[in-house]
C-alpha cells in the first residue's frame, strides 16, 4: 500500500528547514557529502572514527610534518548549521578542514554530533562534550585512536568551529527566535546564555576561565556580527577586571557575510581568515584555546 505523506506544513523555518504535520523534517539547505580520503591538493589524510554508539567524528592529519617526529596541536572542530543542518562529512566542512589542517599543521577532529529536531537539544552539546572528553582521554597515549596516541600534542588543544563555536558565531540577535524555540523547547528566550552567552557575562567568563587564548572572528556584513562583537567585548571586560587572564584576539572580515569563508574559500578575505586561524594555532603555547569564528 502506498503511504501518503502530508504536505501540510506545521513549522516553516526557511531557509533552513520545514516541519510537516506528519512529523517529516525537510532540510532546505542542501549540501553534498564526501567520504574520508587522502587529499592530494593539501596533502591531508582523513578517516571516520567511532567515539561511542551513536557518536562519530572525522579525523584529519597532515601527511608531511617537519620535523617528521613532531607532535601536532589538536583541533576539536564543531561544524555549523544551527545544530540542525550538515555533518562532519559535508563537503564544505571537509574541504575547509583539509585546508586548515594543511596550513596549521595540526590534527583535527570534526565532531558528527546528533542533529535537532530529531535529537532535541542539548543532545548536540552533550555529544560535543563527550567527543572532547574522548579526545583528551588519549593524553596518556593509551586511547583507541592511534593518530592521537602517536602524534598529538596535548599541551596544545584548540576548540573551534563556525556559526556555533565560533567563526562567525551563531548567537542569534535581540529578536525572538522561532527556530531556536522549536529546537530547544526549554529555552528561556533571547537572553538564554546557550543562545547568547554574553547575556550572563559572569557565567560566560567563569566557563572560559580554563581557556588561555581566544580568537573571535566576525564578518563585517554578517547579520550576527553584533553578537560576535559583544562576545569579544565581554571577554575583554573580563581581562580588564581580572576575571579572565587569557589572551584575546579579534578579526573582522570587512564587507563579508556569514560564513563566507566556506562558500568562497578562494577570495582574499577567506585566505586571510584561514591564515589568521592557522597562525593562532601555530603560535600558541597554551594548553586550551578557543577560536570563536
Amino acid at each position: 500500500m502506498e503511504v501518503q505523506m502530508s504536505s501540510e506544513i506545521l513549522h516553516d523555518f526557511s531557509p533552513r528547514l520545514r516541519v510537516y504535520k506528519d512529523g517529516r523534517i525537510e532540510r532546505l539547505l542542501k549540501t553534498d557529502t564526501v567520504p574520508p580520503s587522502f587529499d592530494s591538493a593539501t596533502l591531508v589524510n582523513s578517516k571516520d572514527i567511532t567515539i561511542s554508539p551513536g557518536l562519530s567524528a572525522r579525523i584529519f592529519r597532515p601527511v608531511k610534518v617537519d620535523p617528521p617526529n613532531a607532535n601536532l596541536p589538536i583541533l576539536i572542530y564543531i561544524h555549523g548549521g544551527a545544530f540542525c543542518l550538515y555533518s562532519a562529512s559535508s563537503s564544505i566542512y571537509h574541504s575547509y578542514l583539509n585546508s586548515l589542517v594543511s596550513q596549521a599543521r595540526c590534527i583535527a577532529i570534526s565532531v558528527d554530533y546528533r542533529l535537532a529536531p530529531e535529537h532535541p537539544m542539548p543532545a548536540c552539546y552533550d555529544d560535543s562534550l563527550a567527543a572532547t572528553k574522548w579526545v583528551l582521554s588519549h593524553s596518556t597515549g593509551s586511547g583507541p585512536e592511534p593518530w592521537l596516541n602517536d602524534r598529538a600534542d596535548f599541551d596544545q588543544v584548540f576548540l573551534a568551529g563556525d556559526r556555533i563555536a565560533m567563526v562567525h558565531p551563531f548567537f542569534g540577535d535581540s529578536e525572538p527566535n522561532g527556530l531556536w524555540d522549536y529546537l530547544y523547547p526549554d529555552t528561556t528566550g533571547v537572553l538564554d546564555p546557550r543562545l547568547n552567552p554574553a547575556a550572563d557575562p559572569e557565567k560566560m567568563r567563569r566557563e572560559i576561565v580554563g581557556c588561555k587564548k581566544v580568537l573571535v572572528c566576525v564578518g563585517g556584513k554578517d547579520f550576527l556580527r553584533d553578537r560576535g562583537v559583544k562576545y569579544y567585548e565581554v571577554l575583554r571586560e573580563g581581562q580588564e577586571n581580572g576575571e579572565w587572564k587569557g589572551e584575546l584576539e579579534f578579526m573582522e572580515s570587512k564587507g563579508r557575510g556569514h560564513v563566507f569563508h566556506l562558500y568562497k574559500p578562494d577570495c582574499d578575505e577567506a585566505k586571510d581568515l584561514l591564515k589568521r586561524v592557522a597562525d593562532f594555532i601555530n603560535n600558541s603555547n597554551s594548553q586550551i584555546c578557543a577560536c570563536e569564528m
